[in-house]
Formats: structure tokens, sequence, C-alpha cells
């Protein structure tokens, strides 16, 4: 659980998300793609983010996937964690991220973004919340309104899942469910 000091204006943005959107690429993984000599691309993924996911859906939170890039990686990932609303290949996510608020009948405060670079800001700017990974670009973390602790592909996702759960008062049934406490 990430314990850095959290602006009550951020936790008020977190408690209204109900929708978090994630890019993929140095959010959900470190940004590298790995290619072997035969052109075969690998992707690492942390499982305490998607354990994230899982956990958060069960409480109701939606989650969607919008990546510039075009790949069966990240297809299988979501396919994996039950995200059924990516969208690959596109540069406009401002649009995207229109026509996924309209889809899920939610108001843009509603949402959290996480993004890491350059494309990514004019939704981070859209959105109630607008977060960036520890290792974000450097003009992107300064206009998120959260940056975790963490860096893209190794835990800022669940940090900012965590934060949001939290947000929504909903921590001690996650501690329920999961731990047994």
């Amino acid at each position: 659980m990430n314990q850095q000091k959290i602006s009550p204006e951020v936790i008020q943005k977190a408690s209204r998300v109900k929708l978090i959107v994630l890019d993929n690429d140095g959010v959900f993984t470190d940004g590298c793609v790995y290619v072997t000599n035969t052109g075969v691309e690998s992707k690492s993924y942390d499982i305490r983010d998607g354990f994230g996911v899982v956990m958060a859906r069960k409480l109701g939170i939606e989650f969607a996937i919008i990546t510039g890039l075009l790949t069966p990686i990240v297809e299988y990932r979501a396919k994996q964690l039950g995200i059924e609303e990516l969208r690959q290949g596109f540069t406009n996510k401002l649009e995207l991220i229109k026509e996924i608020t309209a889809k899920f009948n939610l108001d843009p405060e509603e949402v959290a973004y996480m993004g890491d670079d350059l494309f990514d800001l004019p939704v981070i700017r859209y959105v109630g919340l607008g977060a960036a990974p520890g290792d974000a670009y450097p003009f992107v973390a300064q206009n998120a309104d959260w940056v975790s602790t963490s860096k893209g592909g190794h835990g800022a996702v669940r940090e900012l899942i965590d934060l949001v759960v939290q947000a929504r008062g909903e921590w001690d049934s996650v501690l329920k469910t999961f731990a047994g406490l």
C-alpha cells in the first residue's frame, strides 16, 4: 500500500472513480519491448498490478486499456484480467476516452487515467483523476493530479487502484475478502 502523503483534493477525486483507464507501455509494463532474434516480441507485467485489477473489478470498478501500439500481447493480458474495453493502435486518446466514458455512461470526473508520455497528457487533463507512474516523462508527471512512487510495470497500477479503493472507503472490504482480516 502506498505510504506517500496524498492531498485531500486527490482523495476526493479518487473517491468518485468508477472507471480506471490505463495506457499499456510504460504503465502496465516497464515500457520495454523484448525481441528475440526471430522477431518474437514479449513484455513484462507485474503480477501485483494484475491482482489489483481483479480485486477492484470485484468491487465494481471498471477498467479499460488504451494503447498506441497494436499487439496480441496486450489483448492476451487484457483477456487474462477480464478487461473487455481494449483500444489498440490509437494515438488520439482523448477522442477514445470520450467514447469510452459515454459507453459507460459516466462523467469525466468519475474516470481515472494513468499514462506516462505526451500522447497521454490530453487525457490526464480531461479526466477527474489524472495519474502517472513514478518514471513518467517529467512534463507529464508535472501535469498529473497524482504520481505513484512505483515505476511503470513495477506496481504503479496497483498503487493507483489502492488509492481509489481506499478513497472510496472499500479498503476494509478488500482486507476481509482477500486477506481474511
